[in-house]
């Protein structure tokens, strides 16, 4: 008899892989499976809990500026997580919007704008580059 799993693993993580990937919809829901993705990513990896904590915070502010800001819903969008070194990281979101990315300055009473001053506390570095079909943010961590 075939023991089959209760449930298929939601991210085929290969063993020896510096590089995972993903595309999902734009939709809200792609913010919860991009912040499971990089777990999944770096515990594979069996890097501290506590960079897990930081990347799953900073995809989230990657895709969420995604979905909220490029006007490219209905399309899709790419996370990807790299390993540069062993205990550094680089997450990256590629959407298919053009334009180019302006970080806005929150006022003390705004609800929104604070994301990427987030993703930069919380990472070594980050930035954009441009594509002629779209861009890709990305942040490192260690």
């Amino acid at each position: 008899m075939l023991d089959v799993p209760a449930r298929r693993p939601e991210f085929y993580l290969g063993a020896d892989e510096s590089s995972h990937a993903r595309t999902l919809p734009c939709t809200p829901d792609s913010v919860a499976v991009a912040r499971r993705l990089v777990v999944a990513v770096l515990a594979r990896w069996n890097l501290p809990e506590d960079l897990a904590d930081r990347a799953r915070l900073v995809v989230s502010e990657l895709v969420t500026n995604a979905l909220v800001h490029a006007r490219t819903c209905g399309a899709s969008i790419r996370v990807t997580v790299t390993r540069i070194e062993d205990d550094h990281v680089q997450v990256a979101v590629t959407d298919l919007d053009r334009r180019p990315l302006i970080p806005r300055h929150a006022g003390p009473d705004d609800e929104g704008g604070r994301g990427l001053d987030l993703v930069a506390a919380l990472s070594l570095r980050w930035g954009y580059e441009r594509r002629h079909w779209g861009k890709r943010v990305w942040a490192e961590l260690a």
